[in-house]
């Protein structure tokens, strides 16, 4: 079966970012940025393609780290560090406070016992506040769920010595709209405005999805700069993640085999659980280029991986034509939350890393192999 990706000698399986699309969103960030005056930095947790880094770095102020790994890796975006994790251990501090601009504690428990010594470092301090406001459709990825470990409640604020802490965090979204941040805004006004005239700053965290088609961007600005009005002193800090990759960039794979039970099902050379996790855990249904709803088309498939976990299967699609083994199949929309989460179980063969570039010439920039593997394990 002919694909976009046809022409090019792209081995299989593949990650493909295609840079000019990658831009592209960049540079409606960077026109969110210019006329909202808000600063979007990288959330490394849905998207952490360093090879990337020189040409997000032209658009984005930094990164954001929910580890030390991460924070080390953050510095290659070239702008501020930031920092948020449920907790942290001694020696996390220890390293965090050499790396980051911004940390942010999950619990009064932890800004107690640390913030001491992260302010003799000239680390900008603050909190992981929970809003209550719950706008994640998928209970997995709602911090804002009742009984949730995530943020600090309003009423646990009360009567504590705040005065070491120069920001709030804020994260209870999952790839949502513009509404779902002027919601957000509102709660926050409501439960701390009492706080924010003694802040610096405030993070408005992940899952603003404005570089999704039909994203009422126009809105977020006109939320984001009412907003201001009423706090002009607060710098305002966003981190998308998937918003920085979406639509820019497949996986590519191919049909190893074709097995009969009830349907026809293909055994790619990938693995959902172990390639695109959250097609699973979300769940969704990828796209795949060319594809339709089972029974649409003339040929319906189950999409199986290429592990032993039974459930490693993606419910059907059809097709216009037959297809074979050795024809390739692109699932769409890969790069985010995507090879962040990647395994090697089962020793599955990994998908190499590649761009297209604003050529049109494909660069392959990573393929792993069984020494790799292996290291992960003694």
């Amino acid at each position: 079966m002919q694909t976009k990706y046809s022409h090019l000698d792209i081995p299989s399986p593949c990650y493909v970012c295609d840079e000019a699309l990658l831009e592209a969103n960049l540079q409606l960030m960077q026109h969110v940025q210019e006329e909202a005056g808000v600063d979007i930095i990288l959330a490394l947790k849905g998207y952490s393609m360093w090879s990337t880094f020189d040409l997000v770095s032209q658009y984005l102020k930094g990164a954001t780290a929910s580890s030390v790994w991460e924070a080390k890796l953050a510095k290659a975006v070239k702008g501020e560090v930031h920092a948020y994790s449920p907790a942290y251990k001694q020696k996390d501090i220890d390293e965090l406070c050499e790396i980051v601009h911004h940390l942010s504690f999950n619990s009064l428990n932890q800004f107690n016992a640390y913030k001491v010594q992260a302010k003799a470092k000239g680390v900008s301090i603050g909190l992981r506040v929970n809003p209550e406001n719950q706008e994640a459709d998928t209970p997995l990825y709602d911090p804002c769920s009742p009984g949730s470990r995530l943020g600090i409640l309003k009423e646990q604020l009360a009567g504590q010595d705040l005065s070491d802490v120069e920001g709030f965090h804020v994260h209870n979204l999952c790839e949502c709209d513009s509404f779902a941040t002027a919601r957000t805004l509102d709660a926050i006004e409501e439960k701390f405005a009492d706080y924010l005239g003694e802040l610096k700053w405030l993070n408005l965290g992940g899952g603003h999805l404005m570089t999704k088609k039909g994203y009422d961007i126009e809105h977020l600005i006109a939320s984001l700069k009412a907003f201001k009005v009423k706090f002009p002193h607060l710098r305002i800090i966003m981190e998308p993640g998937s918003a920085v990759a979406w639509q820019a960039g497949d996986l590519i794979c191919e049909v190893v085999d074709i097995v009969e039970n009830q349907d026809q099902i293909l055994i790619l050379d990938i693995s959902a659980t172990a390639h695109m996790p959250d097609v699973l855990e979300m769940p969704y249904r990828p796209m795949i280029t060319h594809s339709g709803q089972p029974n649409e088309k003339a040929y319906t498939y189950k999409i199986g991986g290429n592990s032993c976990l039974a459930g490693d299967v993606i419910e059907p699609y059809s097709f216009d034509a037959p297809l074979n083994i050795g024809d390739k199949l692109v699932f769409e929309d890969m790069l985010h939350y995507t090879m962040v989460k990647t395994t090697f179980f089962n020793g599955v063969e990994h998908p190499s890393i590649g761009i297209i570039r604003k050529s049109g010439e494909f660069e392959l920039v990573k393929s792993f192999t069984y020494e790799e593997f292996k290291a992960r394990l003694s």
